[in-house]
């Protein structure tokens, strides 16, 4: 049996000591600033791969958890999924699309008012948060993503949002707004007939 690298050992037990995912930085704060956490962090994810626990990326932070495929052994009992409004939901995806954005942005975005409850429900399930003040008259409140919301949909990052086309071969879409887009299509099919 081999004995393993020091540094990983290290990293290894941080993570496990840890309540929060850490950045590569704040695990370099404990081992040493010339540590190649990187490289510790590769290690133990190509160990921990298809174990029991996992090591796993959200955004720029590390942590371990149970392989998805072994979650359902933990679970005593039944959780109920907590549900979102439309308005929750229509909110939350435009801040993750958004941001930073403004009330008055998510608003222009809906097309109705949000009341304050709904940005309060995300920022209560940890998903939303406020990210400063737009330097504009009023300074209105930014919101952004958080690291629970990346971690809880299982993000990398906001690049790994679904995009238009992904939504559509899903058939998430509204049925409103595809025949909306599609109206706009053939508007625009017409008009370049017209022109021509």
């Amino acid at each position: 049996m081999t004995v393993p690298d020091p540094l990983v050992r290290a990293v290894e037990a941080i993570l496990f000591a840890a309540t929060e995912p850490l950045t590569a930085d704040a695990i370099r704060a404990h081992v040493g600033e010339g540590a190649n956490v990187r490289a510790a962090l590769d290690r133990l994810a190509a160990d921990y791969a298809g174990r029991g626990v996992e090591l796993v990326r959200r955004g720029d932070r590390w942590h371990f958890q149970t392989a998805a495929d072994m979650a359902h052994l933990l679970r005593r009992d039944r959780e109920e999924p907590r549900r979102l409004s439309r308005a929750g939901t229509e909110t939350l995806a435009i801040v993750a699309y958004h941001e930073p954005v403004t009330r008055a942005e998510i608003e222009a975005i809906r097309g109705v008012q949000i009341s304050k409850g709904t940005i309060d429900v995300l920022m209560e399930a940890g998903w939303v948060r406020p990210a400063g003040r737009r330097e504009v008259p009023g300074r209105p409140l930014l919101y952004a993503t958080t690291p629970a919301f990346l971690a809880h949909f299982g993000l990398a990052s906001r690049r790994d949002l679904p995009g238009l086309e992904d939504l559509r071969a899903a058939g998430l879409l509204d049925p409103l707004d595809l025949a909306l887009e599609m109206q706009a299509d053939t508007n625009e099919v017409v008009k370049r007939s017209e022109q021509d």
